[in-house]
């Protein structure tokens, strides 16, 4: 979206305040990716150039593994081969010049001095044709510029010195060279060449197997093409590795089909942008758009499926691509593709794959959680393995099939912990067959079968969850099984790890509280927020990471943290996959909760802070947010997960160093609201203590050690008081 900035936008109270859903601008399961020609520097030098292998009919590729070509040669390998190139040749014998030839572009000459007439005479050089190479891509671009000598001499007539030789101060044009690596590629396995779209199981709706490729604004390192621009122009592509196509002709009937699906569970492409299909002849060196799509509304995965006719397709050398038209700014205007088959013998009814898989990945086996501390779950009296696992299966086939048990198994390496029976008459909702063509959800009650070892002991765990699917027809590919990893850290989490959109309130003092029912009372020692890019970057807006105790409502209660103003915190942006950033208590400190906590922030800005949204996982119960300072908390309207992790305290602690809170001291201030002066009172005596008193955006208005502070000067609005010396909150009061 380029107009529409934020996709969803529900206002509570005002325009200004309110709670705001949109669009990611980096995706960091990218980062890990490489890209084929990258260098650190301007130039190639040192790069591996790769030379792909050619494959062989028939392609296929439904995305539920890795296909994507791997850029991972060394210098020593064997089969590399290097060549040094030269950046200035003589154009006629293609030799390089001397390692000391230096030239520039603007004329030089040599100037004679008359000295007794006062006069000179200019002789400009003769142009020497040197061919420059562009050593910043390759191949190699070599053009014959004319040239001249990086100096100038002046001559002076009837003076017997030598003449004067005057060097053109840094010129352009100076011999260098760059050493390139050549590889053949040599996996038949992989299919794809470039890594700019992204492979991924969560951003389609509905999908037939698990995995998909998704396109949008993003370039292979997870990075904006052009971010903050307005800017459409064509971004990810998708191109395959060359095919050989020299043995067949249009009689064979080839068809290349795929599924495709716009927006999904990302961004709604505009009419005018759109996904490309295009096929590319070897001996014309050329590619032929063949199908495009505009963009719309998610709907259901619609298979296209084309005919390859013409002539000049039948070669060796022959490929096709995909590729999107949209916004470069960010994770915008999404595209997405499944099922892409290249095969002979099809027909324009063969649009069909038989295929019986599991359609969204399993992400926990726990109630509610997707992690939670190894010492919580190991001393929690009660069984709490999920009681309604849900599972989606796709039945491809064009006919109902008998319905066959699914199994859970974990455990850690070769040891098996625990095996569940996902019984097929409930995988089929309870019907005597899978219906042909039809994704069927079913909920599966764990909670009375195996439970994770609790005499493991440690400080967390991690154990190997493999689930499996079935039914009576044989597949033509195998997507009925998918793996996981159970893990038992030091926080407990909601979501995937995986943002599909950024969200937070707006408005100056606006809240955002995260609830969290614990296996037992503990103690947290911080929370890890996954915050990420969207539209604007927030990294300079400030916030007070806050906890606060359940009010017996479900909503935020006492205050039991909060920072002070002196140490405000801010969104800090990971850079890789699944990276949170953990922030701790201010001066280590651990602070005690009960069962039923909220974590989560007070803003000074009005912007919002975009913390990750998970949109795969729904627990937007969990969500709460205030604009009114606390004194109203509405529940979300986003489905989703908050990416926001209270931690816990561990054996770790030790090691890190965290201790135990010192006891709060109470104080308050009356009345409240005021409107000339303000009174304290506490439990200590607060005589010739230093009280400060900032405005809600963080400024410090005034200090005193008065027991009584005149405000009748101060405009009206939300106030802080701040009694350092005491181990206290700081105290809110409203000037009217």
């Amino acid at each position: 979206m380029k107009n529409l900035l934020f996709f969803c936008c529900i206002s509570f109270f005002s325009a200004a305040q309110h709670l705001e859903i949109g669009p990611l601008t980096r995706n960091f399961h990218l980062l890990e990716k490489k890209a084929q020609l990258k260098s650190g520097s301007q130039s190639i030098d040192s790069t591996f150039i790769y030379l792909s292998d050619t494959l062989s009919l028939p392609i296929f590729d439904e995305f539920s593994s890795n296909k994507f070509q791997e850029y991972t040669a060394q210098f020593n390998d064997p089969g590399v081969t290097n060549q040094l190139f030269y950046r200035l040749l003589d154009p006629i014998t293609l030799q390089p010049f001397p390692s000391s030839a230096v030239f520039t572009n603007g004329a030089t000459f040599k100037r004679t001095y008359d000295s007794t007439t006062g006069t000179f005479v200019d002789s400009v050089f003769n142009v020497i044709p040197v061919k420059v190479a562009d050593f910043t891509s390759y191949p190699l671009n070599y053009s014959t510029e004319d040239l001249f000598p990086p100096y100038y001499i002046y001559d002076t007539i009837g003076v017997q010195d030598e003449s004067d030789t005057v060097w053109v101060t840094n010129p352009s044009y100076f011999q260098d060279s760059v050493r390139l690596f050549f590889a053949t590629l040599q996996n038949q396995n992989a299919i794809w060449l470039d890594h700019q779209a992204y492979l991924n199981q969560r951003y389609a709706v509905n999908p037939r197997s698990l995995g998909v490729v998704t396109f949008d604004g993003l370039d292979e390192n997870g990075y904006p093409y052009q971010i903050g621009t307005s800017i459409t122009n064509y971004a990810d592509r998708l191109t395959c590795k060359p095919l050989n196509l020299a043995p067949f002709t249009a009689a064979d009937s080839l068809y290349l089909s795929f599924l495709v699906q716009p927006e999904g569970l990302g961004d709604i492409p505009e009419q005018g942008d759109s996904l490309v299909l295009e096929l590319y002849a070897k001996d014309l060196d050329q590619w032929f758009r063949v199908w495009s799509t505009n963009g719309d509304t998610t709907y259901s995965f619609k298979a296209v499926h084309l005919p390859i006719k013409e002539a000049k397709f039948f070669k060796k050398g022959f490929q096709f691509r995909f590729k999107n038209y949209g916004s470069l700014a960010g994770s915008l205007d999404h595209f997405h593709i499944d099922y892409v088959h290249l095969r002979t013998q099809s027909n324009a009814a063969d649009t069909l794959f038989k295929d019986f898989a599991l359609s969204y990945p399993i992400n926990s086996l726990l109630e509610t959680y997707t992690s939670v501390p190894w010492d919580h779950y190991v001393n929690a009296a009660d069984n709490k393995m999920t009681s309604a696992l849900k599972v989606m299966v796709h039945n491809g086939s064009p006919n109902p099939e008998n319905y066959q048990n699914g199994t859970i198994v974990f455990g850690q390496g070769a040891t098996n912990y625990g095996n569940f029976t996902l019984q097929g008459f409930n995988l089929a909702e309870q019907q005597i067959n899978y219906n042909p063509r039809t994704t069927h959800t079913s909920y599966h009650d764990l909670s009375t079968g195996a439970e994770f070892p609790k005499n493991l002991g440690g400080i967390e765990q991690s154990f190997e969850v493999s689930t499996a699917v079935s039914a009576q027809f044989p597949n033509d590919v195998f997507n009925d099984q998918s793996t996981f990893s159970q893990v038992f850290y030091n926080y407990y989490s909601y979501d995937d790890g995986s943002a599909e959109a950024a969200f937070g309130p707006t408005g100056v003092q606006s809240r955002l509280a995260i609830a969290y029912e614990a296996y037992e009372p503990d103690s947290l020692i911080g929370v890890a927020f996954h915050f990420v890019p969207s539209v604007t970057d927030v990294s300079n807006k400030l916030f007070l990471l806050t906890v606060w105790a359940d009010d017996g409502n479900g909503n935020p209660g006492q205050v039991l943290y909060e920072d002070d103003i002196f140490n405000t915190r801010s969104p800090i942006y990971g850079t890789t996959h699944n990276m949170f950033i953990k922030y701790y208590f201010t001066d280590t400190a651990k602070i005690a909760v009960p069962e039923k906590f909220f974590v989560g922030w007070r803003q000074l800005d009005q912007e919002r802070l975009n913390l990750g949204l998970d949109r795969n996982i729904d627990h937007s119960d969990k969500i709460k947010f205030s604009v009114d300072g606390g004194g109203t908390w509405m529940a979300s309207p986003f489905p989703g997960s908050a990416m926001m992790r209270p931690i816990f305290s561990t054996g770790l602690d030790q090691t890190l160093g965290f201790h135990a809170i010192e006891e709060v001291q109470q104080f308050s201030c009356f009345p409240n609201p005021a409107t000339d002066e303000i009174n304290f009172q506490a439990n200590v005596n607060l005589e010739g203590v230093m009280k400060s008193i900032f405005d809600a955006s963080g400024r410090l208005i005034l200090q005193t050690m008065e027991e009584k502070i005149s405000i009748r000067d101060l405009q009206q609005g939300i106030y802080f008081v701040h009694i350092p010396t005491l181990h206290a909150h700081p105290v809110k009061f409203i000037k009217q």
